[in-house]
């Protein structure tokens, strides 16, 4: 798989090692940053991530930071992004099985380093249900959202 990923200040170190993680496992990762703990505002690089997603339909993201919260709610701001912010790996399951999520998001303040694993390696084995749930993203979808940077 492929997958972009990001985070601010207070997410860099499990972004390093989710880096790792999935490059260890043989996926190809981009990381759009940042590369130190300087003070970053986490709504640019969830921009970033969500327009990657969006250009590149084949790739999932990945967003972190301290809780994940503002991650989430910036990128589903993007119409064609369903970011899903997991705390474990039903969840994240979940995300991908009934919401069809492609991008996912987590917090270093709220998840260690094996949750954080146990939840990219449940995003990586799952895939959309489709059926019943096909509608619902659809409803989800129609509601719109940005098409540009905000």
């Amino acid at each position: 798989m492929k997958f972009y990923i990001a985070t601010d200040h207070a997410g860099l170190d499990l972004k390093d090692y989710t880096v790792e993680m999935l490059k260890n496992k043989g996926h190809e990762v981009i990381d759009l940053g940042p590369y130190n703990k300087d003070r970053v505002d986490y709504p640019d690089f969830a921009i970033k991530v969500s327009e990657a997603v969006l250009a590149d339909n084949e790739a999932s993201g990945i967003l972190i930071c301290g809780s994940g919260i503002g991650m989430s709610m910036t990128a589903n701001r993007y119409a064609g992004i369903r970011a899903a912010l997991c705390h474990d790996a039903y969840t994240a399951t979940m995300a991908r099985a009934h919401n069809d999520a492609n991008v996912l998001c987590f917090g270093e303040r709220v998840v260690g380093k094996g949750v954080a694993a146990s939840i990219v390696d449940a995003w990586i084995a799952g895939s959309f249900e489709g059926g019943r749930h096909t509608g619902r993203v659809g409803k989800i979808e129609a509601i719109g959202g940005c098409s540009a940077a905000l």
